[in-house]
């Protein structure tokens, strides 16, 4: 994605929903337009009434794409991340199959989303909170405060607007059984945090990053237990500290994953995995250091995602 995603604003939104069906006859925004029964949804911008069972749903980012496929809902439309690679690669072809594309997701078609009539948009305030008015005339428009570090709980406020509490709780117990058991081939708790991992991101026209602990791959990394070098504790506002090629060796660890946004060589990618600080650290030495797919680690961001790097997780972590 064009802007990389930050952790969220100290205070994030507290999911709940609200209230019991009633009828629905408005069509004031963010009301539903049709008859049917309906439900309030506390979200970042005020209580929304939703559809309880939205059919044309329209989505305006990758997290909100992982969870209407996750929760077996078919958006009618989605942004797509970035002009080059379209809808993530992890997601599931014939998942994503006939969604129409309405845009890149910093600057979706307000037109192309209004003709596809739809009776539900998701997104977040930190993307299109300037935007809410006009596409709350379009369609009730569901947004979390933010995206990434706040994703589990972002994630329950989609499955509440989409109706879709139950497959909700089955997906996140099917997550936590995953969890239980990757921490346990790892050795159990004490063995998996005596583990330091890191995650270095290489990003066109941005210095390398070294993610700290406030951001979505980093919640996952937590979940399994794993340990994190004290590198982390000085990211800026807990999501990354930044470094030049010349201090990549600050990114050891006992196991280094590392992506790439954009072009390697303008992200210093080329650059810095040829140097002798990058083969020099002691992950490089050990052959811990994995390269690992920026759309799935990086910008997936929902359990769809989580559930794909705790199977590429279980097969490179030592054990």
């Amino acid at each position: 994605m064009t802007i990389p995603r930050r952790a969220v604003l100290a205070g994030a939104l507290t999911v709940t929903s609200a209230l019991t069906a009633t009828a629905c006859s408005s069509g004031t925004p963010n009301s539903p337009s049709k008859g049917g029964s309906s439900h309030l949804v506390k979200t970042a911008m005020g209580d929304v009434r939703v559809k309880d069972h939205p059919e044309r749903v329209v989505v305006l980012d990758t997290a909100e794409l992982d969870s209407a496929i996750t929760l077996g809902v078919r958006p009618v439309g989605a942004t797509h991340a970035d002009a080059g690679s379209g809808f993530l690669d992890y997601l599931p072809k014939d998942k994503v199959a006939g969604i129409r594309d309405v845009g890149a997701v910093m600057s979706p078609g307000l037109e192309s989303i209004a003709a596809l009539e739809p009776d539900l948009i998701l997104t977040s305030k930190v993307r299109h909170g300037d935007k809410y008015a006009e596409l709350s005339k379009i369609a009730p428009t569901v947004m979390t405060e933010s995206t990434g570090y706040p994703w589990k709980q972002n994630f329950q406020l989609h499955a509440l607007a989409l109706g879709k509490a139950a497959e909700a709780k089955q997906v996140t117990d099917e997550y936590d059984a995953r969890i239980r058991e990757l921490t346990a081939r790892l050795g159990g708790p004490a063995k998996a945090a005596a583990l330091k991992v890191n995650v270095v991101r290489f990003v066109e026209g941005a210095d390398i990053r070294i993610y700290g602990r406030k951001n979505y791959i980093a919640t996952v990394l937590a979940d399994v237990g794993l340990g994190r070098p004290a590198i982390v504790d000085k990211a800026k506002d807990g999501f990354s500290y930044d470094v030049s090629p010349e201090r990549i060796d600050l990114a050891d660890a006992d196991v280094v994953f590392h992506a790439t946004y954009g072009d390697p060589a303008k992200s210093k990618a080329t650059q810095t995995l040829g140097s002798a600080l990058w083969k020099g650290m002691s992950a490089v030495r050990a052959g811990r250091v994995h390269a690992v797919d920026d759309q799935l680690w990086i910008q997936g961001i929902g359990y769809g995602a989580a559930t794909a790097i705790l199977r590429e997780l279980g097969e490179m972590l030592p054990r």
